[in-house]
């Protein structure tokens, strides 16, 4: 991590302490008692405090009807983080204690798992022990949700299993891994795969057992998107320099892919006030890198990782060619609260389906970066393996 001197004044117009305390209030007007009955999106949450004993239960929230995009985040892009925090604070969290090897065993584990592989909204019936209270949870990782309380008792009525869902859930001879791939091929969302894997809904039957949310986020991102290199790397390299802009919930997006065979990074740069930079006045730049074999440890920056490997996997993928990439993000000071690594594959996604700028060399791509981008060049430099591998055959071609 190195640490850029900014003199800029950083104001936000809402502070998260603003927003979660306004959602709070909101909330807290909908939730009056120890019950709450409302149309899960479907969705759940498998915590991962004391592990391997750790809280599972459904998100709801206290109202009726087509709540699907609230637990749907491939239909968040072009949301306001206000937007996303008012729907995501009203899902109250139900939280039941239990061993994460008993996913096939207990009442409650059999309701969670049923959320989690149904295809459509489900009535839930939650009676908690006292009221919830209002907190609202934010993690990097995974999706914010509001109130939480420990289940008495809990029911469902109506929904609808995903059929494709549902076949790999029966098929207990199929590995974990080999499911989310399956399941992906067949064009199942990204987040239903995870809440499957999350329930212990996939894998061998002897080996299933309940998954914390942050952590089969990853374990699919990173599944997926491995598998998906497998084909990339039987493709030729590109011809030219591609360069692709996206600009959401005020973190700017610049991804490239240089000629060469596979290699992968990913850049973040933090300013102060936003969520991985409370504390300091500078700017603070991570960065996480592989080579064409891959790496050996869990990527310094984290599930952001993962996310935007998957995304440019799956270009690369459809346009049958590798190449080098890297991802630079800087997050400015709009971006006032984490709201889960779905950021990150959703907006690079969306940032890959635009045209591109083409360029005939690493020369006239880096002098574009240096235009497009607030941080000096020379700082994204030094802190990027395949920034510098660039500027050096940049200075070779002179």
């Amino acid at each position: 991590m190195n640490i850029v001197r900014s003199g800029a004044v950083y104001k936000n117009m809402k502070s998260s302490a603003f927003l979660k305390d306004y959602y709070r209030s909101k909330v807290l007007s909908l939730v009056s008692g120890n019950e709450v009955y409302g149309s899960s999106p479907p969705d759940i949450f498998i915590g991962r405090m004391g592990y391997p004993n750790v809280y599972i239960g459904p998100l709801v929230p206290p109202r009726t009807g087509d709540t699907s995009i609230m637990g749907s985040p491939e239909r968040w892009v072009g949301k306001s983080i206000e937007e996303i925090v008012e729907f995501r604070s009203m899902l109250v969290r139900g939280m039941h204690r239990t061993n994460v090897k008993n996913a096939d065993t207990g009442r409650i584990e059999e309701m969670v798992k049923e959320l989690a592989i149904s295809d459509k909204y489900e009535l839930v019936r939650q009676e908690f022990s006292k009221r919830p209270d209002m907190r609202i949870r934010f993690d990097e990782n995974s999706q914010p949700f509001g109130p939480s309380a420990v289940l008495k008792s809990m029911e469902l009525e109506g929904g609808k299993v995903n059929k494709t869902v549902e076949k790999a859930y029966s098929d207990t001879d199929l590995a974990a891994s080999g499911a989310m791939i399956e399941l992906y091929s067949k064009g199942i969302e990204v987040s239903k795969i995870q809440k499957a894997v999350s329930a212990g809904a996939l894998g061998i039957g002897r080996n299933r057992k309940l998954v914390p949310t942050r952590w089969s986020i990853t374990a699919v991102d990173d599944t997926l998107s491995k598998n998906n290199l497998k084909g990339v790397k039987e493709n030729d390299p590109l011809e030219e320099v591609l360069v692709y802009q996206n600009d959401a919930l005020d973190n700017r997006w610049l991804i490239i892919m240089f000629p060469g065979s596979w290699e992968y990074e990913l850049v973040e740069a933090w300013y102060p006030n936003t969520t991985w930079n409370r504390e300091s006045g500078n700017i603070q730049i991570f960065s996480s890198y592989e080579p064409y074999k891959g790496r050996s440890k869990y990527a310094e920056i984290g599930g952001c990782y993962y996310a935007a490997r998957l995304a440019s996997s799956e270009l690369l993928l459809k346009m049958e060619k590798q190449a080098r990439v890297v991802i630079l993000r800087e997050a400015h000071s709009g971006y006032i609260m984490p709201v889960g690594v779905w950021n990150v594959r959703e907006h690079v996604r969306e940032a890959l389906k635009k045209e591109p700028l083409h360029f005939g060399s690493e020369r006239n791509a880096i002098d574009f970066i240096a235009k497009k981008m607030d941080i000096p060049i020379n700082t994204w430099v030094e802190n990027s393996t395949l920034l510098k591998l660039a500027v050096r055959q940049r200075r070779l071609a002179r």
